[in-house]
Protein backbone atom coordinates (compact mmCIF):
# COMPACT_ATOMS: atom_id res chain seq x y z
CA UNK A 1 0.00 0.00 0.00
CA UNK A 2 1.55 3.23 -1.00
CA UNK A 3 0.48 6.46 2.08
CA UNK A 4 1.06 9.75 0.45
CA UNK A 5 2.95 12.00 2.49
CA UNK A 6 1.18 14.95 4.33
CA UNK A 7 0.12 17.85 2.19
CA UNK A 8 1.22 21.11 3.62
CA UNK A 9 -1.90 23.16 3.89
CA UNK A 10 -3.06 26.14 5.10
CA UNK A 11 -4.21 24.50 8.48
CA UNK A 12 -0.04 22.80 8.84
CA UNK A 13 2.35 24.11 10.77
CA UNK A 14 4.13 26.24 8.27
CA UNK A 15 1.19 28.18 7.59
CA UNK A 16 -0.09 28.73 11.33
CA UNK A 17 2.94 30.29 12.34
CA UNK A 18 3.04 32.19 9.22
CA UNK A 19 6.17 31.46 7.83
CA UNK A 20 7.93 32.11 11.56
CA UNK A 21 9.73 29.08 12.52
CA UNK A 22 10.20 29.89 15.95
CA UNK A 23 6.65 30.15 15.96
CA UNK A 24 3.75 32.92 16.51
CA UNK A 25 4.29 33.33 20.30
CA UNK A 26 7.69 34.94 19.86
CA UNK A 27 6.45 37.53 17.31
CA UNK A 28 2.93 37.96 19.67
CA UNK A 29 6.03 39.59 21.97
CA UNK A 30 7.82 41.50 19.62
CA UNK A 31 4.23 43.37 18.91
CA UNK A 32 3.06 43.77 22.30
CA UNK A 33 1.85 47.41 23.10
CA UNK A 34 2.10 49.00 26.75
CA UNK A 35 -2.16 49.52 27.69
CA UNK A 36 -3.33 52.71 29.07
CA UNK A 37 -3.15 51.66 32.85
CA UNK A 38 0.65 51.24 32.35
CA UNK A 39 1.44 54.17 30.81
CA UNK A 40 -0.30 56.03 33.27
CA UNK A 41 1.17 54.65 36.09
CA UNK A 42 4.59 54.98 34.34
CA UNK A 43 3.95 58.60 34.17
CA UNK A 44 2.58 58.97 37.90
CA UNK A 45 6.29 57.53 38.81
CA UNK A 46 8.20 59.93 36.91
CA UNK A 47 6.08 62.78 38.26
CA UNK A 48 6.34 61.91 41.84
CA UNK A 49 9.79 61.17 41.24
CA UNK A 50 10.41 64.84 39.80
CA UNK A 51 8.05 66.26 42.84
CA UNK A 52 10.46 64.78 45.55
CA UNK A 53 13.69 65.52 43.24
CA UNK A 54 13.06 69.15 42.99
CA UNK A 55 13.94 70.47 46.53
CA UNK A 56 16.82 68.31 46.20
CA UNK A 57 17.74 69.75 42.53
CA UNK A 58 17.11 73.86 43.53
CA UNK A 59 19.68 72.96 46.74
CA UNK A 60 22.29 72.24 44.45
CA UNK A 61 21.69 74.91 42.14
CA UNK A 62 21.87 77.50 44.65
CA UNK A 63 24.57 75.99 46.56
CA UNK A 64 26.21 76.83 43.30
CA UNK A 65 25.14 80.02 42.93
CA UNK A 66 27.17 83.15 43.07
CA UNK A 67 26.21 85.84 45.84
CA UNK A 68 25.21 88.54 43.70
CA UNK A 69 22.43 86.22 41.79
CA UNK A 70 21.01 84.82 44.63
CA UNK A 71 17.46 87.18 44.19
CA UNK A 72 17.78 86.53 40.59
CA UNK A 73 14.35 84.11 39.91
CA UNK A 74 16.21 82.25 36.67
CA UNK A 75 16.28 78.97 37.59
CA UNK A 76 19.96 78.36 36.80
CA UNK A 77 22.86 81.18 37.30
CA UNK A 78 25.04 82.26 34.86
CA UNK A 79 27.68 80.87 35.92
CA UNK A 80 28.21 78.13 38.70
CA UNK A 81 30.62 79.40 41.85
CA UNK A 82 32.59 76.30 43.46
CA UNK A 83 33.61 78.20 45.66
CA UNK A 84 30.97 78.24 48.31
CA UNK A 85 32.20 74.84 49.40
CA UNK A 86 35.35 75.96 49.83
CA UNK A 87 34.30 78.76 51.93
CA UNK A 88 32.16 77.04 53.53
CA UNK A 89 34.52 74.75 54.59
CA UNK A 90 37.28 76.73 55.43
CA UNK A 91 35.55 80.27 56.74
CA UNK A 92 33.59 77.61 59.55
CA UNK A 93 33.28 75.39 61.72
CA UNK A 94 31.92 72.89 59.66
CA UNK A 95 34.64 70.45 59.83
CA UNK A 96 34.40 70.45 63.54
CA UNK A 97 31.14 69.73 63.09
CA UNK A 98 30.83 67.01 60.59
CA UNK A 99 34.14 65.43 63.07
CA UNK A 100 31.68 65.50 65.54
CA UNK A 101 28.17 64.19 63.74
CA UNK A 102 30.41 61.05 62.92
CA UNK A 103 31.68 60.48 66.19
CA UNK A 104 28.53 61.03 67.36
CA UNK A 105 26.04 58.77 64.95
CA UNK A 106 28.89 56.18 65.26
CA UNK A 107 29.34 55.74 68.81
CA UNK A 108 25.45 55.90 69.44
CA UNK A 109 24.63 52.58 66.67
CA UNK A 110 28.04 50.92 68.53
CA UNK A 111 26.00 51.48 71.72
CA UNK A 112 22.68 50.55 70.37
CA UNK A 113 23.81 47.42 69.13
CA UNK A 114 25.83 46.18 72.17
CA UNK A 115 22.63 46.48 74.72
CA UNK A 116 19.74 45.79 71.38
CA UNK A 117 21.12 42.56 70.52
CA UNK A 118 21.45 40.81 73.87
CA UNK A 119 18.30 42.20 74.67
CA UNK A 120 16.57 41.29 71.83
CA UNK A 121 17.77 37.63 71.87
CA UNK A 122 16.80 36.71 74.93
CA UNK A 123 13.77 38.16 74.51
CA UNK A 124 13.16 36.07 71.18
CA UNK A 125 14.26 33.00 72.92
CA UNK A 126 13.20 32.92 76.37
CA UNK A 127 9.38 32.88 76.59
CA UNK A 128 9.99 34.81 80.83
CA UNK A 129 6.99 36.11 82.42
CA UNK A 130 6.51 40.15 81.55
CA UNK A 131 7.46 39.51 78.75
CA UNK A 132 4.59 40.89 76.07
CA UNK A 133 4.96 43.81 79.20
CA UNK A 134 8.28 44.63 78.36
CA UNK A 135 7.91 44.58 74.51
CA UNK A 136 4.86 47.13 75.33
CA UNK A 137 6.90 48.88 77.14
CA UNK A 138 9.51 49.20 74.80
CA UNK A 139 6.85 50.02 71.97
CA UNK A 140 5.37 52.78 74.38
CA UNK A 141 8.44 54.68 74.94
CA UNK A 142 8.78 55.31 70.93
CA UNK A 143 6.36 57.71 72.32
CA UNK A 144 8.37 60.18 74.02
CA UNK A 145 10.00 62.54 71.90
CA UNK A 146 13.60 64.55 72.76
CA UNK A 147 11.82 67.80 73.08
CA UNK A 148 9.32 66.43 75.96
CA UNK A 149 12.04 65.64 78.32
CA UNK A 150 14.62 68.10 77.05
CA UNK A 151 14.72 70.10 80.78
CA UNK A 152 15.22 67.02 82.27
CA UNK A 153 18.00 65.76 80.51
CA UNK A 154 19.71 69.71 80.49
CA UNK A 155 19.53 69.29 84.14
CA UNK A 156 20.58 65.74 84.55
CA UNK A 157 23.65 66.12 82.20
CA UNK A 158 24.05 69.67 83.71
CA UNK A 159 24.67 68.08 87.68
CA UNK A 160 26.81 65.10 85.83
CA UNK A 161 29.28 67.88 84.11
CA UNK A 162 29.00 66.27 80.98
CA UNK A 163 27.39 69.31 78.61
CA UNK A 164 29.92 70.42 75.70
CA UNK A 165 30.84 66.41 75.85
CA UNK A 166 30.51 64.14 72.52
CA UNK A 167 29.97 61.21 75.14
CA UNK A 168 26.72 63.26 76.27
CA UNK A 169 24.48 63.03 73.15
CA UNK A 170 25.93 59.12 72.09
CA UNK A 171 24.32 58.76 75.84
CA UNK A 172 21.53 60.27 74.96
CA UNK A 173 21.24 59.49 71.25
CA UNK A 174 21.75 55.56 71.84
CA UNK A 175 18.53 55.99 74.48
CA UNK A 176 16.00 57.03 72.47
CA UNK A 177 16.98 54.64 69.34
CA UNK A 178 17.47 51.91 71.42
CA UNK A 179 13.99 50.65 71.78
CA UNK A 180 13.10 50.79 67.69
CA UNK A 181 16.16 48.91 67.41
CA UNK A 182 15.14 46.18 70.29
CA UNK A 183 12.06 45.47 68.62
CA UNK A 184 12.85 45.36 64.92
CA UNK A 185 15.99 42.48 66.12
CA UNK A 186 13.58 40.82 68.06
CA UNK A 187 11.28 40.22 65.24
CA UNK A 188 13.89 39.10 63.00
CA UNK A 189 15.32 36.46 66.05
CA UNK A 190 12.13 35.14 66.42
CA UNK A 191 11.25 34.09 62.46
CA UNK A 192 14.97 32.51 62.64
CA UNK A 193 14.07 28.13 63.79
CA UNK A 194 15.83 27.90 67.24
CA UNK A 195 16.19 24.29 65.95
CA UNK A 196 19.03 25.74 64.27
CA UNK A 197 20.88 26.67 67.19
CA UNK A 198 20.04 23.17 69.22
CA UNK A 199 21.88 21.48 66.49
CA UNK A 200 24.72 23.54 67.02
CA UNK A 201 24.58 23.15 70.29
CA UNK A 202 24.87 19.10 69.93
CA UNK A 203 27.72 19.57 67.83
CA UNK A 204 29.16 20.77 70.73
CA UNK A 205 29.10 24.63 70.21
CA UNK A 206 27.78 26.67 73.67
CA UNK A 207 24.87 29.20 73.60
CA UNK A 208 27.14 32.49 72.45
CA UNK A 209 29.00 30.21 69.55
CA UNK A 210 25.23 29.31 68.69
CA UNK A 211 24.57 33.04 68.56
CA UNK A 212 27.68 34.15 66.60
CA UNK A 213 28.17 31.67 64.48
CA UNK A 214 24.52 30.88 63.17
CA UNK A 215 22.15 33.28 64.64
CA UNK A 216 23.88 36.44 64.09
CA UNK A 217 24.89 35.93 60.44
CA UNK A 218 21.09 34.89 59.11
CA UNK A 219 20.05 37.92 61.70
CA UNK A 220 21.91 40.40 59.68
CA UNK A 221 19.47 42.30 57.31
CA UNK A 222 17.68 42.70 60.63
CA UNK A 223 20.71 44.10 62.29
CA UNK A 224 21.58 46.43 59.41
CA UNK A 225 18.03 48.09 59.25
CA UNK A 226 18.50 48.40 63.06
CA UNK A 227 21.89 50.30 62.61
CA UNK A 228 20.85 52.16 59.55
CA UNK A 229 17.56 53.31 61.20
CA UNK A 230 19.83 54.28 64.23
CA UNK A 231 22.70 56.27 62.88
CA UNK A 232 20.05 58.10 60.23
CA UNK A 233 18.29 59.30 63.10
CA UNK A 234 21.73 60.58 65.21
CA UNK A 235 22.65 62.13 62.33
CA UNK A 236 19.40 64.02 61.68
CA UNK A 237 19.05 64.88 65.57
CA UNK A 238 18.50 68.74 65.96
CA UNK A 239 16.92 69.59 69.27
CA UNK A 240 19.50 67.47 72.11
CA UNK A 241 22.67 68.88 70.01
CA UNK A 242 21.19 72.22 69.92
CA UNK A 243 20.54 72.41 73.82
CA UNK A 244 23.49 69.82 75.25
CA UNK A 245 25.95 71.28 73.31
CA UNK A 246 26.80 75.22 73.16
CA UNK A 247 30.25 75.78 71.88
CA UNK A 248 29.74 76.16 67.83
CA UNK A 249 33.51 73.29 67.11
CA UNK A 250 31.66 71.21 69.20
CA UNK A 251 28.11 71.36 68.16
CA UNK A 252 26.66 68.25 65.76
CA UNK A 253 26.52 69.22 61.80
CA UNK A 254 22.62 69.98 62.24
CA UNK A 255 23.74 72.90 64.65
CA UNK A 256 26.41 74.39 62.67
CA UNK A 257 24.14 74.39 59.51
CA UNK A 258 21.83 76.42 61.64
CA UNK A 259 24.44 79.08 62.26
CA UNK A 260 24.11 80.06 58.90
CA UNK A 261 20.88 81.52 59.28
CA UNK A 262 21.44 85.25 60.79
CA UNK A 263 19.13 87.32 62.62
CA UNK A 264 18.76 89.54 59.83
CA UNK A 265 20.25 87.80 56.97
CA UNK A 266 20.51 84.31 55.63
CA UNK A 267 24.01 83.28 53.89
CA UNK A 268 21.52 81.00 51.55
CA UNK A 269 24.63 79.73 48.93
CA UNK A 270 26.52 78.74 52.09
CA UNK A 271 23.35 77.07 53.82
CA UNK A 272 22.68 75.15 51.04
CA UNK A 273 26.39 74.30 50.30
CA UNK A 274 26.61 72.62 53.96
CA UNK A 275 23.30 71.28 53.19
CA UNK A 276 24.58 69.51 50.16
CA UNK A 277 27.53 68.10 52.57
CA UNK A 278 25.50 66.83 55.46
CA UNK A 279 23.05 64.95 53.69
CA UNK A 280 25.81 63.11 50.62
CA UNK A 281 27.03 60.80 53.38
CA UNK A 282 23.58 59.58 54.33
CA UNK A 283 22.51 58.87 50.62
CA UNK A 284 25.38 57.30 49.53
CA UNK A 285 25.16 54.51 52.31
CA UNK A 286 21.43 54.50 52.25
CA UNK A 287 22.58 53.41 48.63
CA UNK A 288 24.75 50.94 49.39
CA UNK A 289 22.28 49.11 52.25
CA UNK A 290 18.72 49.49 50.49
CA UNK A 291 18.48 46.00 49.89
CA UNK A 292 19.14 45.25 53.60
CA UNK A 293 17.18 47.42 54.97
CA UNK A 294 13.65 46.56 52.71
CA UNK A 295 14.45 42.73 53.82
CA UNK A 296 14.86 43.74 57.54
CA UNK A 297 11.81 45.76 57.58
CA UNK A 298 9.85 42.90 56.63
CA UNK A 299 11.27 40.35 59.21
CA UNK A 300 8.95 38.46 61.22
CA UNK A 301 5.40 39.10 58.85
CA UNK A 302 6.05 35.68 57.25
CA UNK A 303 6.33 32.60 59.31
Amino acid sequence: MKVSAPSRTSGGTTAGNGGNPKGGKGAAKTRRKYGPRTLVTAASAWMLAVIFLAPYLEMIVTALRPADELRDRTYLPSSFDWNNFVDVWSESTLGDNLKTTLLIAGGATVLVLLVSLPAAYYTARVRYRGRKVFLLLVLVTQMFQPTALLIGLYRQFYQLDMLNSTWTLILANGAFNLAFAVWILTAYISSIPAELEEAAMVDGTGRFGALFRVTLPLAMPGVVTALIFTFIATWNEFVMGLTLMTEPEKQPLTVGINNFIGNYTVEWNYLFAASVVAILPVVVLFAFIERHVVSGLTAGSVK
